[in-house]
C-alpha cells in the first residue's frame, strides 16, 4: 500500500489550501481514509476523515466547519479542503488507510489505522 500526500505549502492566515492523497495497493472503496498531522514538538493528532464503509464523515473538534474530507473513488484519491488557516493549523500533514470501525472514537485513533503517507508540510504565516 502507498500513499502518497501533495498540496501543501506556505499560507497566510486566513487563506485556503488543499490537500490531496493518492492511494495505490489496495481496493481504495474499502477503506476508510483519515488525515491526521503533527505540529513541531507536538504528538500527532486525528484531524478528520471519510469512513467510507459508513458513509459517514468524522472531524475533530478543532476544524470547527473550516476542514472538509472528501474523496474520489475514481481518482483513488481523498483531499482535506482546509479554509479560513491559522498560525496553530502549521504542521505536517498525513493521510492514513484503515478497515475503519463505526463512531468517533474508532476512527479518530491512529491505531486503527494500516498505512500511512509519508506527509506534506503545511505552514501557515504572514
Amino acid at each position: 500500500v502507498q500513499l502518497v500526500e501533495s498540496g501543501g505549502g506556505l499560507v497566510q492566515p486566513g487563506n485556503s489550501l488543499r490537500l490531496s492523497c493518492t492511494a495505490s495497493g489496495l481496493i481504495f472503496s474499502n477503506y476508510g481514509l483519515g488525515w491526521f498531522r503533527q505540529a513541531p514538538g507536538k504528538g500527532r493528532e486525528f484531524v478528520g476523515t471519510d469512513n467510507w464503509s459508513g458513509g459517514n464523515t468524522y472531524y475533530a473538534e478543532f476544524t470547527k466547519g473550516r476542514f472538509t474530507v472528501s474523496r474520489d473513488n475514481a481518482k483513488r484519491t481523498v483531499y482535506l479542503q482546509m479554509n479560513s488557516l491559522k498560525p496553530e493549523d502549521t504542521a505536517i500533514y498525513y493521510c492514513a488507510a484503515g478497515r475503519l470501525g463505526q463512531g468517533y472514537k474508532q476512527v479518530s485513533v491512529d491505531a486503527s489505522y494500516d498505512s500511512w503517507g509519508r506527509g506534506t508540510q503545511v505552514t501557515v504565516s504572514s
